[in-house]
């Protein structure tokens, strides 16, 4: 029988549910969802055998066109030999840390009410734990869990504990289900602790902010750039809002007419709903990313169903200014610094343009009506201090 019949060409253009061969025993199977699935069949007698050969182009370890045929061949061997293919596959392979991985993040789906914190648990682990992926969970030792860890030690302090406590979470859900007999080699104390550098306690809210002499420049550089990640950047060094709500901003969030845009309790730190005054500029970044989106995000990502990501806007940020440390949360240390250093603004209208809690409910409800219009003339305020660059 001939072989090689398929090619990847063939395959991604496949779209009626079926099993199509490759040749001697190599079959793909499309079903109707769109998945495609490797498979070799042969017979003993009368009696039909499948083995399942790995997905194409899905999972966590997609199986290629060539993988296949590789697989298939070792197949052809044994049988050539007399040998049961099926026995040796029968052996229980053991679980590694990405497959590990990836069953705790579906378990954990029903659990994460915010989408950000559930996006920054699968980027976490998908691309900062990638070291670990290959490695049998049952044979990862503390070195290989340092080793993961070290590269973010010193410049991403929260981010290594971060990705510390989710490689821990990882391997405890294997313990549980009795893929690792060992304990726990991401536990920090009486281990981890043992062998890591020294360095400075690990504290939020100390992001490294950009001078405020800085701030025109940088944002300057950043309208010379088209991108979203760009527009995103500018939108938040203008709003002062966290990156999280502006990521996930969609344009039904936005009152052009009013000039608000109002972000939902959910994705406040503070479980409240903000209002937050836009300036012309402000308004000009929504209007054009209306113009280009084909999703509901303002700032959408390269799948339209995602925004932007932080990473994207990170780099975007530093690109832009002449400090490369600077951080997107940062950018509103900047503002407030400016507030501060160069305007006299009351400090409760730079602290309520962050959305922080000033004075008690009375006074906040009281106040809230010209707080919306002080903040107003505080943002446009901000928007000439940045355009002083032209």
């Amino acid at each position: 029988m001939a072989r090689n019949k398929l090619s990847e060409t063939k395959i991604k253009a496949i779209s009626k549910p079926g099993i199509y061969g490759d040749g001697d025993g190599l079959f793909i199977r499309v079903q109707k969802t769109g998945s495609r699935n490797w498979l070799f069949v042969y017979r003993r007698g009368q009696q039909r055998n499948e083995i399942g050969l790995g997905g194409y182009g899905q999972g966590t370890a997609p199986v290629s066109l060539p993988l296949a045929r590789e697989k298939a061949d070792a197949i052809r061997q044994q049988l050539a030999r007399g040998e049961d293919p099926r026995a040796s596959r029968n052996a229980i392979k053991p679980k590694t840390f990405g497959e590990v991985m990836e069953q705790l993040l579906t378990a954990k789906e029903s659990e994460w009410t915010n989408p950000k914190h559930a996006e920054q648990w699968k980027m976490t682990l998908r691309t900062y734990a990638k070291p670990l992926h290959r490695l049998p969970v049952a044979d990862i030792v503390m070195g290989d869990v340092k080793d993961c860890i070290l590269p973010h030690w010193a410049e991403r302090p929260e981010t290594a504990a971060r990705l510390r406590s989710r490689i821990q979470a990882v391997i405890d859900y294997a313990i549980a289900h009795e893929w690792r007999s060992a304990g726990n080699p991401a536990r920090w104390g009486g281990l981890l602790e043992k062998v890591m550098p020294k360095r400075q306690k690990l504290s939020r809210g100390h992001h490294a902010a950009l001078a405020y002499a800085d701030a025109p420049q940088t944002i300057e550089a950043l309208r010379h750039s088209s991108g979203t990640a760009a527009r995103a950047v500018e939108f938040i060094a203008l709003t002062v809002a966290r990156s999280g709500e502006a990521r996930y901003s969609t344009f039904a969030e936005v009152d052009v007419k009013a000039k608000t845009w109002t972000v939902p309790a959910e994705r406040m730190k503070a479980g409240k709903e903000h209002i937050v005054p836009l300036t012309a500029r402000a308004l000009q970044i929504v209007e054009a990313m209306r113009q280009r989106a084909t999703g509901d995000y303002i700032f959408g990502g390269a799948q339209d169903s995602k925004p932007i990501s932080d990473t994207a806007m990170v780099k975007a940020l530093r690109l832009a200014s002449p400090d490369k440390a600077a951080t997107l949360h940062g950018l509103r240390s900047t503002f407030r610094d400016w507030a501060g250093d160069k305007t006299k603004f009351p400090r409760d209208i730079a602290e309520m343009a962050l959305a922080h809690a000033v004075g008690d409910e009375t006074e906040r409800a009281y106040r809230r009506s010209t707080a919306l219009a002080q903040r107003r003339k505080l943002m446009d305020a901000w928007e000439r201090y940045l355009n002083t660059d032209k």
